[in-house]
């Protein structure tokens, strides 16, 4: 999938991502019955366990897929970087995920999973874009037009990204930067969040700051 050079980011905030989590596991509940739930790593470590309060279900374990790093900056195919540690073979599982974009994490997972010799495989989402093209069995929200989601749990990691796509050689304030991210991304973070990011990309030798603001390192 070829990411345009601009494009809309929606920023979730704890108490939509905590209700779409809520309403995950109201729509599992009564449909599937899980021996076990396994969150992918690390987008669906959050819903999985919120989904696992909602329905009473003590059993959750974790696997880490690898596809897309900060920023909607993407490695390419999605592979298996941390797999499990239990045996699931003849066990009901539920893999649960933020979000599927391009549905090869998912993808990866249920191939991954299946491999394993398990009773039998569900997965949910919060956000499912139409996009994708994988569509999981159960998800809180469609998502119709892309776009790009940031997840509280993933907010700094992403708006490091961002905010580096957007600074130039040329000095910002963080209002500046701010601005910025609203005109290319359609975005508005904090403040606090912009200055928190811009700070992050000094201490990677990646910008410096300035008397007024920052900007990047070695740019002519």
């Amino acid at each position: 999938m070829m990411i345009p050079e601009s494009f809309a980011v929606e920023l979730v905030p704890w108490k939509e991502a905590v209700a779409l989590s809520k309403d995950l596991g109201e729509c599992i509940r009564g449909k599937y019955h899980p021996d076990l739930v396994i969150a992918i790593g690390r987008g669906g470590y959050v819903p999985g366990r919120v989904v696992c309060d909602s329905l009473l279900i003590t059993t959750l374990t974790s696997i880490k897929i690898e596809h897309w790093g900060e920023a909607a900056n993407c490695y390419g195919e999605a592979h298996i970087r941390y797999p499990l540690s239990v045996d699931v073979e003849g066990q009901d599982l539920l893999v649960v995920d933020d979000v599927t974009d391009t549905g090869k994490t998912l993808i990866a997972a249920i191939e991954y999973l299946q491999s394993l010799r398990p009773g039998s495989i569900k997965t949910g989402v919060l956000h499912h874009k139409t996009t994708s093209t994988f569509i999981p069995d159960f998800y809180a929200k469609m998502v119709p037009e892309w776009h790009w989601i940031v997840y509280p749990w993933a907010l700094h990691e992403d708006l490091v990204g961002f905010v580096e796509k957007v600074m130039t050689g040329r000095s910002a304030t963080p209002g500046k930067i701010r601005s910025a991210l609203n005109k290319r991304y359609h975005m508005r973070p904090g403040m606090d969040d912009v200055v928190f990011a811009a700070r992050e990309l000094v201490e990677r030798g990646i910008a410096e700051e300035t008397r007024d603001g920052y900007r990047l390192k070695n740019i002519l």
